[in-house]
């Protein structure tokens, strides 16, 4: 079935982090460039810095807002199971598209209920499980429609960054090949057989190519492929 006129694409990618500061720190020794601030999300008691990746993509560096008042719900992105010493990690993608509603009709996974957000003068309406886990440990994206024609990430400075792939390592690949078949994704992801769960962004900066995945996994050297069994 045809979602939109045009295809989901992707919007942003989510490192999430005990704190905004430990993982914008993780961000800038990756990639060589701090991410800038963001505001904060009052319905889920979270903030986030960003980083451009392109006119119409970034990434989100996303963590609790010490000084905010809890939601009354589970919060978004998993972060309510975070501990202080967890290690910052791309946790999830994001797609967006001009009609979330049909797009989530379509979708093979449950991949929550469509929740209206707001962060300073941006408005948007995007999914989220009510447990606030990640679906498919992360790998299956969230869904995005913005209020405003213009881009998020048009705002944001250009420090010459571009996602260029971004590898889903999994270990149920044919269940996640149909998710995408089914939204009708349009973007440069790739997906791998593997026993447990990653995401793998191959961002371009002014010093070459940088993988960003999570602290433990992220060595800037390709990951090889995991064969299928036989």
């Amino acid at each position: 079935m045809k979602i939109t006129t045009f295809p989901p694409l992707l919007d942003h990618i989510t490192v999430t982090a005990p704190t905004l500061e430990a993982g914008s720190a993780f961000v800038r020794e990756v990639l060589g460039v701090a991410p800038q601030e963001g505001g904060e999300h009052p319905r889920m008691g979270t903030h986030n810095h960003l980083l451009r990746l392109g006119e119409s993509m970034f990434l989100e560096v996303i963590a609790i807002n010490p000084s905010a008042v809890g939601p009354d719900r589970p919060r978004w992105f998993a972060l309510d199971t975070l501990s202080p010493h967890a290690l910052p990690t791309l946790s999830t993608w994001v797609v967006r598209t001009t009609d979330i509603r049909r797009a989530l009709t379509a979708s093979s996974e449950h991949l929550g209920r469509i929740e209206p957000m707001r962060r300073g003068t941006l408005d948007w309406l995007i999914t989220i499980p009510e447990d606030g886990s990640l679906p498919l440990a992360g790998l299956a994206p969230a869904l995005i429609e913005w209020s405003s024609a213009a881009h998020p990430a048009a705002k944001l400075i250009d420090h010459n960054l571009h996602l260029m792939k971004l590898e889903l390592f999994s270990p149920h690949p044919e269940r996640l090949e149909h998710l995408l078949r089914a939204l009708g994704v349009d973007a440069p992801v790739s997906i791998r057989p593997a026993p447990v769960a990653r995401l793998v962004a191959h961002i371009a900066t002014p010093q070459g190519i940088r993988l960003l995945s999570s602290p433990d996994a992220t060595d800037n050297a390709p990951c090889p492929p995991i064969p299928r069994p036989s």
